[in-house]
Order: C-alpha cells, then sequence, then structure tokens
C-alpha cells in the first residue's frame, strides 16, 4: 500500500507522530440495498471504501475517486451521512487522526472487484447481514441507511466507542 507523496513529505519531519489528515468514505448501496464492502490487505478486515482527500481535492471527489480505486464501481454521492475523528496506528508505528466525512452513494456503473493493492476482496453484502466488522465500519454503515437520515456526529462531550481507541493496522 502506497502512502500518499504529500503524507510522505510531512512524515520527514515528523517521523511516526501524529498527524491530523482529511479523509472519507463511501458507504455504497445498490439498487437491492446491499452495501458494498471490500477486504482491507493490510489488516484483513472488511471495510468501507475510504481514503484520504488529496491536496485541491474536494470530499465529493475524493469520495467518488477511492471508491473507484479500492473497488471498480462508478458511484453518485446522495448526501453526507456523517463526520467524525478516527484515529489510526499504522504497523511501522505511524499515528494518524483521520477527520472522516463518509457519504451516502449509489452504484452506478462498474462490477465490484479488486482494482488496487489496498482490497484483496471485493462484494456486496445485506446491511442486516454483514460479514464481521469493526465498530467504526458499523458505525458509518448504520448511519448512512436511511436516505433521508441526519448527518451524524458526536455530541459534544459523547464518548462513542467507535472513535476512542485507535485501530491497530
Amino acid at each position: 500500500m502506497g502512502i500518499s507523496p504529500y503524507v510522505a513529505k510531512l512524515r520527514v519531519h515528523v517521523g511516526h507522530d501524529l498527524l491530523l489528515l482529511p479523509g472519507v468514505s463511501g458507504v455504497v448501496r445498490d439498487d437491492a440495498g446491499r452495501v458494498l464492502l471490500a477486504r482491507r490487505a493490510d489488516n484483513g478486515r472488511w471495510s468501507v471504501p475510504a481514503g484520504l482527500v488529496e491536496s485541491g481535492e474536494q470530499p465529493a471527489d475524493a469520495v467518488v475517486r477511492e471508491v473507484y480505486e479500492e473497488t471498480g464501481v462508478h458511484v453518485r454521492v446522495e448526501g453526507v451521512a456523517g463526520v467524525a475523528t478516527h484515529p489510526v496506528v499504522y504497523p511501522n508505528g505511524d499515528v494518524c487522526e483521520y477527520l472522516n466525512v463518509w457519504f451516502r452513494c449509489r452504484a452506478v456503473g462498474g462490477e465490484p472487484r479488486v482494482n488496487d493493492d489496498e482490497s484483496t476482496e471485493v462484494a456486496w453484502f445485506d446491511p442486516a447481514d454483514p460479514p464481521e466488522l469493526d465498530e467504526w465500519s458499523r458505525l458509518r454503515i448504520s448511519t448512512s441507511l436511511r436516505a433521508d437520515g441526519p448527518v451524524w456526529h458526536a455530541a459534544p462531550g459523547e464518548a462513542h466507542p467507535a472513535l476512542g481507541q485507535p485501530d491497530a493496522l
């Protein structure tokens, strides 16, 4: 899995110390209501497609790009489903906290497939019967299922279990 040139340049200066980075996730549904998931190559877990917002890129453009890069599926963004920070510690010791915006997306083309080195499997799942997911993935999916649902965020002072502990990849 490659590191973006921007993050690589920052890491030269800060080493493994904390970086706050902008991220996006796409909770993609098909016409049957299934959710698109990818099995991550770095930790073997199923997750919604996600990635970094590149310099000069808008979050909605980033999620369209990331979903396609990781899954081969083209999407239309239907709306913002939630926003939260999420800590991650990578195997090499790099510490990040992502300010993640997740979007409700609709599949509009393409076929699910492993489309880059970030995933080992890609598949559709019934949201009522997903594979094993961590709390972070479950939060993003559950807050995205209602098309007219409000944008989710942690209430001031809320210690939501999906947001508190860094994921060790």
